[in-house]
């Protein structure tokens, strides 16, 4: 009895999420994919605990278990929001799947870097996301076209450059070889860091 109730409270939380989240994203203003999203699922959460704490229907559970199925709730909204519409919105991988069936099932490994160049960077609006996605959080400040990092921003890229040095993999299979380049992407010597680049803020 108990565990069929159970999955009754777990599907109304799931339709609750998706009709909170339909709604959001086709009649509402939408800053970031990921907060929305994130936003979507604890009002979902919400609603679904309080039809769970005072619905007669849902009264066999004792108080213990219902908060372990509101944990659960609130749980799977987050990893809702962060592996579905987060992941979709971002993913490069995603995009390469969707580019090679949109130009016919096949595209030259030569090609890629004029699809990520030219097409990817326009059609997803690459940098207009992005920046927004970091000015909405906070790290990043555009000041007369200039833009510039935050408090918050140095903090941010200091420990992800420290944590991808040393705790991302040191033997990465990239195209049949084992590699460390992507610990340090800016050191490995795909770029000429001793030139004089024309788009730094003066």
């Amino acid at each position: 009895m108990k565990t069929k109730k159970a999955l009754v409270g777990l599907l109304l939380f799931v339709t609750i999420l998706f009709i909170y989240y339909y709604i959001h994203i086709t009649y509402l203003k939408v800053d970031v994919v990921f907060y929305s999203a994130i936003l979507d699922g604890a009002l979902a959460a919400a609603t679904t605990a309080t039809i769970l704490i005072f619905a007669p229907y849902f009264k066999c559970f004792n108080s213990f278990e219902k908060m372990q199925m509101i944990f659960i709730f609130v749980l799977g909204s987050y990893i809702y929001a962060i592996s579905v519409p987060t992941v979709l919105d971002r993913s490069l991988s995603f995009y390469i799947l969707e580019k090679i069936q949109e130009r016919g099932g096949g595209i030259k490994k030569s090609g890629f870097e004029e699809v990520f160049t030219q097409e990817y960077v326009k059609e997803h609006r690459l940098v207009d996301v992005r920046l927004t996605e970091q000015e909405q959080s906070g790290t990043i400040k555009i000041d007369n076209g200039c833009v510039k990092l935050t408090d918050k921003g140095h903090r941010l890229a200091t420990f992800s450059r420290y944590f991808r040095r040393h705790f991302l993999p040191k033997h990465r299979l990239l195209m049949g070889e084992y590699t460390d380049d992507l610990t340090d992407p800016f050191g490995h010597g795909a770029v000429d860091n001793n030139k004089t680049f024309n788009y730094l803020c003066k």
